[in-house]
């Protein structure tokens, strides 16, 4: 499917995009590259391929929680740029 010149600059409108006459024509091609890919996947034979979320099936890999001791707090603080009363010091990000 080719798309037109006023059909890349109407999808560049509603992008609120503005496009210079060189990007409108890459777009264009590659804009139609991209729909004629999905023409070719419309033809793939799915009725039998039941729907799925993935493509491979997925575990879980996490290990189960196991509690253990906390790190000393001086051991921790040690590396910390900045510190104050026992605790990371960090900039405010709200004011």
């Amino acid at each position: 499917m080719r798309l037109s010149r006023e059909e890349v600059l109407h999808i560049a409108r509603l992008a609120r995009l503005g496009l210079t006459e060189a990007e409108v024509e890459r777009f264009q091609e590659q804009l139609s590259n991209i729909l004629e890919n999905f023409q070719v996947l419309q033809e793939v034979e799915t009725r039998d391929v039941p729907p799925t979320t993935h493509a491979v099936p997925q575990q879980n890999v996490s290990r189960e929680d196991q509690p253990g001791a906390s790190l000393p707090q001086e051991k921790v603080l040690a590396n910390a740029p900045q510190q104050e009363e026992g605790l990371f010091k960090v900039r405010a990000v709200l004011e």
